[in-house]
């Protein structure tokens, strides 16, 4: 049966209700028309409103970490409801139900995280007793690794509350990411993109994935042709990496896969403890056809050479 999408017949992108989440999703529908020749009363756009939306009152960590804002959009994709999702990958867990895939990435947006502050030009500019808010486990060891001295508070929530809680001088910093900002059109709010250098980004971060049903072949051919075989490749890199630690909400893990001119991938990895005590750090170059492996052997490196007792917070 063709499944050209119509207006009478349209394809229904699965996404959450976020601002961030339908900037992406009509990014998918707009690649996808102007890669089809379609118009855009050929898609529909279903918002699914997740568990991670419902609770916003506790962190992330104590509700289960990843999964929190792709479960019941899964759910719905695999009960034929919607015919492609579409997700933030850093939000991703490593494992996928058997039936789904991901093999569609979109071209990757600025990697970086964003600095913000009405008080502070960066971090180090920050005195020791100034408020960090941060939900991100991640950010929140790294911060504590540079700058002891902080405090950091809970911060959840869309782009807009939490620049709401900063104006409401609940912290006197936080972070977003460079890459949700610029596809809202508020690339100005960020007063610093830290460099990875000084801070490696989450997984994934700035990669939009779209996801299908394994068995659905015309929505595979459909998608093939906005998939970004480079952003693709780079994921690949980072997840391998994630999904050889077990990486979940609960663990502070960040890595970034970058393509050189030459093509080789050259990918940087890092553990830290939660509380910001130690970190261990790695990497790997190679061939871009190597990506999966490179991830998981820098990954095993990394807990191979784990001090006793550094990794406990995983169990």
């Amino acid at each position: 049966m063709d499944r050209t999408p119509t207006p009478l017949n349209p394809l229904r992108i699965g996404t959450r209700g976020s601002a961030l989440a339908l900037a992406q999703a009509h990014e998918t529908r707009d690649r996808l028309a102007e890669a089809h020749g379609l118009p855009p009363e050929a898609f529909e756009i279903v918002i699914i409103r997740t568990t991670g939306d419902r609770i916003t009152d506790r962190s992330l960590r104590e509700l289960g970490g990843k999964g929190l804002f792709t479960r019941e959009i899964e759910q719905a994709l695999s009960n034929a409801e919607i015919d492609i999702a579409v997700h933030s990958m850093k939000d991703m867990p490593v494992l996928q139900p058997e039936d789904l895939v991901i093999d569609c990435i979109l071209p990757r947006e600025d990697v970086r995280d964003a600095f913000v502050s009405h008080r502070y030009a960066s971090l180090a500019d920050m005195p020791d007793g100034a408020v960090i808010g941060s939900s991100s486990l991640r950010r929140q060891s790294q911060v504590a690794h540079r700058r002891p001295g902080l405090r950091l508070v809970e911060f959840r929530g869309n782009v807009q509350t939490r620049l709401a809680k900063l104006e409401q001088g609940v912290a006197d910093a936080t972070f977003l990411a460079m890459a949700g900002l610029a596809r809202l059109g508020m690339s100005a709010v960020a007063t610093q993109a830290v460099p990875p250098s000084e801070m490696l980004p989450a997984v994934a971060q700035g990669a939009i994935g779209v996801e299908r049903r394994a068995s659905d072949d015309q929505i595979a051919a459909l998608l093939s042709a906005i998939n970004d075989p480079a952003s693709a490749t780079r994921v690949t890199a980072e997840r391998a990496f994630l999904r050889r630690l077990d990486g979940s909400c609960q663990t502070p893990i960040a890595g970034l896969a970058e393509i050189a001119a030459d093509g080789t991938l050259h990918l940087r990895g890092e553990i830290l403890r939660p509380d910001g005590s130690a970190v261990l750090r790695g990497e790997r170059r190679g061939p871009g056809s190597d990506a999966a492996r490179m991830g998981d052997d820098l990954a095993a490196e990394l807990l191979a050479t784990a001090p006793a007792g550094f990794m406990d917070f995983l169990s």
